[in-house]
């Protein structure tokens, strides 16, 4: 009897035991699986509130961009440009700091730089009417020829495309001088806008050294766009020459924005020394410029195949064909960036020698 008695005492033990061995178990699996979830969850929010930029309003505008869902080419310009717009900002505000904008020049400069991305991107919360404001006549219906927005503009891209003289390769250039041309005219329009609002907040100072302030404000952007008029003539003079005449063989260069800075250097007074440097550094700029418009062609291509792909619905070639388009993406966004910045240089460099040729 003490036998069994010892052996069902030694059972009991052994089923105590095991239950708590099981419970440990049960309690360790479920802590482990709680932990990797909490684990999961900090590293899905630290993705989540991962920020594109340094400056919150420029952040405001990129997410407005993704919700809007801009063409995958635009985003990318876009990206671009905002990163100019941060870098540009930080620095007027290291500047700031140290008390050297006091007239608020810089500021005005950047915060009309600021409007014109919003206006190009259409997030100004305005309708583009902008047309409507040139020679166009009120009752000019838009016809499949008019693709600039501008009846001089239409006309002239309907007789080059008509006249013979261009091959398929030479049209598209011109038609890219023609958009150049067009996004200029919108910036012109834009500055225009921030020079009358800048007026109707000048008529309202109130202390004598204000208004001097604001006045020197108001000279500046006065000059600007006097420049910048003078530029879209001489442009514009430039297209109608190549529609009458097409390209000629001796042509220094094919890319828009670097033939406007090669036009900008003649007119200058760099010596022969200086516009031969400046030469064979734009033909680097040009290089990186078509570059950069490989990686755009490629990145809309990307974005067509991914979209047929998710259509198919294979789960594996819609992340085989994500990754490589999120990495086309990158590759854009920073090629962008560094086309720009180099743009923005060349240009300020170009202008502080032309300074005083252009004031004469």
């Amino acid at each position: 009897m003490q036998c069994v008695a010892l052996l069902r005492l030694l059972c009991v033990r052994m089923k105590m035991q095991l239950i708590i061995l099981i419970s440990l178990f049960v309690i360790g699996a479920i802590a482990g699986k709680y932990s990797k979830e909490i684990n999961e969850q900090k590293a899905s929010d630290k993705n989540d509130n991962q920020v594109e930029f340094r400056i919150a309003k420029l952040n405001q505008v990129w997410e407005k961009a993704i919700r809007m869902q801009l063409a995958p080419v635009r985003l990318s310009e876009l990206h671009s440009d905002l990163k100019i717009q941060e870098k540009d900002e930080l620095q007027w505000k290291k500047l700031k700091a140290e008390g050297l904008d006091e007239d608020g020049e810089r500021e005005a400069k950047l915060r009309r730089n600021f409007n014109i991305i919003l206006a190009k991107y259409g997030m100004d919360g305005k309708k583009d009417t902008r047309a409507l404001d040139s020679n166009r006549l009120k009752d000019h219906d838009v016809k499949d020829g008019d693709t600039f927005d501008d009846p001089r503009l239409d006309k002239l891209w309907n007789k080059a495309k008509t006249s013979g003289k261009f091959s398929d390769e030479e049209l598209q250039t011109l038609q890219r001088e023609f958009h150049h041309h067009k996004d200029k005219i919108n910036e012109y329009n834009i500055v225009m806008d921030t020079v009358s609002r800048t007026e109707e907040i000048h008529k309202n100072v109130i202390s004598p050294l204000e208004g001097d302030m604001k006045e020197h404000v108001v000279h500046k952007k006065h000059a600007d766009l006097k420049q910048r008029m003078r530029d879209l003539n001489q442009g514009f003079e430039r297209l109608r020459k190549i529609t009458h005449e097409g390209y000629s063989a001796d042509s220094e260069f094919k890319e828009p924005r670097v033939i406007e800075l090669w036009e900008m250097a003649k007119r200058s007074n760099l010596t022969e020394v200086e516009l031969d440097s400046l030469k064979e550094e734009l033909r680097h700029f040009e290089t990186k410029v078509e570059k950069h418009q490989h990686y755009q062609e490629q990145l809309e291509l990307s974005h067509q195949k991914l979209r047929h792909v998710e259509a198919l619905g294979d789960e594996e070639h819609i992340m085989r064909n994500k990754e490589k388009y999120n990495a086309l993406a990158e590759k854009a966004r920073e090629m962008g960036y560094k086309m720009k910045k180099h743009l923005q240089d060349l240009t300020n460099k170009i202008s502080q020698n032309g300074l005083q040729h252009n004031e004469l």
